[in-house]
C-alpha cells in the first residue's frame, strides 16, 4: 500500500524539494501552499502523515494542527513541524499544539526522510494493533452476551457489491483512505458508501456498523 504524505508550505521550492525526495522513495505526495488548503486536503485525502510549515497565509501551522486534532479520526495523525524559528519557546509551543517532531529550517532531507519513516512505522503498527483489538473486542462482546449470529436481517438488507466490499474492509479496521486505495476510490466516495451503510443498517457510527456486520454475517 502506498502511503500518502501531505506537505504544506508557502515556499514553492521547499514543497518541490520535499515532494521530489519523498516520491523518489515511493511515497504519494500531495501539496498545499497555505493552512486552509492543507486542512481541506487532510479532510479529503486522509493522508498518513503531514509535514507543515508554521508561518503560512490564511492559517498558520499551529491552527492547522489544532483543527486537524479536533477530528477523532486524525488525532493520531503524525505531524512534523518545519520552522525557521528554533527558539525553545517556539518548539515547546509546537509540541503543545500537537506535533510529533519539530524540525528547524534549514534541514537535511535525509533527516526528514528518516523521521518520516520512523513515525509512519509507529503509526502503522498502532493502527494494526487497533484493528486486531477492535475485531477481538466485538467478537468477545457477542459471545459474552450470547448473541447468536443470524441471517434474518441480512436477507432483507439489500447491499450493492461495492457496499459489501466496503463493509468487509471496515470490519478489518481499514480507514477510508486505505479502503479507497484497495478499491481504487477516493476517500470522499468511500465516505458516501459508509454513510449509505449506516443508513441501511440503522447504526450511528462505524463501531456499531462493524458490530452489526459481524452479528448478521454480512461478512465471512
Amino acid at each position: 500500500m502506498t502511503l500518502t504524505i501531505l506537505v504544506a508550505d508557502d515556499d514553492l521550492g521547499t514543497r518541490l524539494a520535499i515532494g521530489d525526495y519523498l516520491e523518489m522513495y515511493g511515497y504519494s505526495v500531495i501539496m498545499a501552499d497555505d493552512g486552509q488548503a492543507a486542512l481541506a486536503m487532510v479532510e479529503e485525502y486522509h493522508p498518513h502523515l503531514m509535514v507543515t510549515d508554521i508561518v503560512m497565509p490564511r492559517m498558520n501551522g499551529y491552527e492547522l494542527v489544532r483543527q486537524v486534532r479536533q477530528h477523532p479520526v486524525f488525532r493520531l495523525l503524525p505531524v512534523i513541524f518545519l520552522s525557521a524559528h528554533n527558539e525553545t519557546e517556539e518548539r515547546i509551543k509546537g509540541y503543545h499544539s500537537g506535533c510529533d517532531l519539530y524540525l528547524p529550517k534549514p534541514f537535511e532531507l535525509k533527516e526528514l526522510g528518516a523521521a518520516i519513516q520512523n513515525l509512519l512505522e509507529r503509526s502503522q503498527a498502532l493502527h494494526s494493533d487497533y484493528r486486531v483489538s477492535l475485531t477481538e473486542t466485538l467478537r468477545a462482546f457477542m459471545q459474552s452476551n450470547a448473541i447468536a449470529p443470524t441471517n434474518s436481517c441480512a436477507l432483507s438488507l439489500h447491499l450493492t457489491n461495492r457496499e459489501r466490499q466496503v463493509v468487509e474492509l471496515l470490519v478489518k479496521g481499514l480507514s477510508n483512505a486505505e479502503i479507497g486505495s484497495q478499491l481504487h476510490l477516493s476517500s470522499r466516495t468511500v465516505e458516501k458508501y459508509v454513510s449509505s451503510l449506516l443508513r441501511k443498517t440503522e447504526t450511528s457510527n462505524r463501531a456499531e456498523l462493524v458490530g452489526f456486520a459481524l452479528k448478521h454475517r454480512l461478512v465471512d
